[in-house]
């Protein structure tokens, strides 16, 4: 399984004691097979490079499956993680990733292909991220449904 690993943003932090200033880097790195695949990964170090290598490690722990219909999502699902909120819709062929920063990051991760999207409340990427992940793992499909009520899929158009 190919993974394909996206930087989403690397910030210097400092540490101010009585002596002197500490500075330490922290990173948010997205990992994603572009099949429905994805996960997200915070690492902290003095070196920003060792920053970004430890996110990605997190990142790959973190790996969780979302649902894909037709290089979009089976229906519109909202979420909300901290101040952020996140709406995620699906979209007609030849519409593309329509969203922006952290967001555009992990629906690319996940290979969607038409997607609209919304980011509301606080652009935080961490909050964003974990909203947006929050929102595609609570993705149900039809095949899912019918499982989870013990009918046939043609019950759960038909009702």
């Amino acid at each position: 399984m190919e993974l394909k690993e996206k930087l989403v943003g690397v910030t210097r932090v400092c540490k101010v004691t009585k002596g002197r200033r500490y500075f330490s880097f922290s990173a948010i790195v997205i990992r994603g097979n572009e099949k429905g695949m994805v996960g997200y990964g915070f690492g902290k170090s003095k070196e920003a490079s060792d920053a970004i290598h430890k996110a990605g490690e997190q990142a790959k722990k973190n790996l969780c499956k979302v649902c894909i219909y037709r290089g979009t999502i089976p229906h519109e699902q909202e979420a909300k993680y901290g101040g952020a909120r996140v709406l995620i819709k699906p979209a007609s062929e030849g519409t593309g990733i329509i969203a922006g920063g952290a967001l555009r990051a992990v629906l690319e991760a996940v290979g969607l292909k038409n997607v609209l999207s919304k980011s509301k409340g606080s652009s935080n990427p961490h909050n964003v991220i974990k909203a947006t992940i929050k929102a595609l793992r609570d993705m149900r499909d039809v095949r899912m449904i019918s499982r989870l009520r013990g009918i046939s899929i043609e019950k759960v158009y038909n009702g």
